[in-house]
């Protein structure tokens, strides 16, 4: 059976898609939600720390929905699940129980029984050492944002409630190009 270069397009964007579209993710913006299919490589705790950390770091706003509702956390997880690389999985392990540490010495609780206020804290203090890391959470705080941001903007909720990106269209405007003659 021969495959034509049409179908191996189309099969490859399907595939790269699906893990983008989370079942449910379009579920009400902002408010805490499980999963809505067991996580396949996080632990269900793991999971919902990562996906309160990923909303705190893309919060819901005026503008578009957040990280929760772009289905990052089921992103991420999916992606570990299916990586050839077993360090990169111990970096997320290790790196979220480094929150729980961070969250358990400056508050006294694990992150998720930390009011609003406090995880705020919590990833404020990991972001504040970013650029000169310092400590497990200051490293891992590094990952935790490149990966949310990525799979926040390649998601439909980024590309197109926070982008607004409309395809393929002639583009008017302050921006729309030059015309060459």
């Amino acid at each position: 059976m021969t495959v034509t270069r049409r179908e191996m397009l189309a099969a490859t964007a399907a595939a790269l898609a699906a893990p983008l579209v989370a079942p449910g993710a379009a579920g009400a913006a902002g408010a805490a939600q499980a999963p809505s299919v067991a996580p396949k490589f996080f632990t269900a705790p793991e999971f919902a720390l990562l996906d309160e950390l990923s909303d705190l770091i893309i919060p819901t706003d005026a503008h578009s929905p957040g990280a929760r509702a772009a289905g990052v956390a089921a992103y991420i997880d999916f992606r570990l699940s299916d990586s050839p690389d077993p360090e990169q999985q111990t970096t997320w392990r290790s790196g979220l129980a480094a929150v729980e540490a961070l969250s358990k010495e400056l508050n006294g609780q694990a992150f998720l029984q930390s009011s609003a206020e406090q995880r705020v804290a919590v990833l404020t203090r990991m972001a504040a050492g970013e650029h000169d890391p310092k400590t497990p959470a200051d490293h891992f705080f590094q990952t935790l944002k490149h990966w949310t941001a990525r799979a926040y903007y390649t998601s439909k909720v980024g590309i197109h409630a926070d982008q607004r990106y409309k395809g393929n269209v002639y583009q008017r405007g302050d921006y729309a190009g030059f015309d060459a003659k």
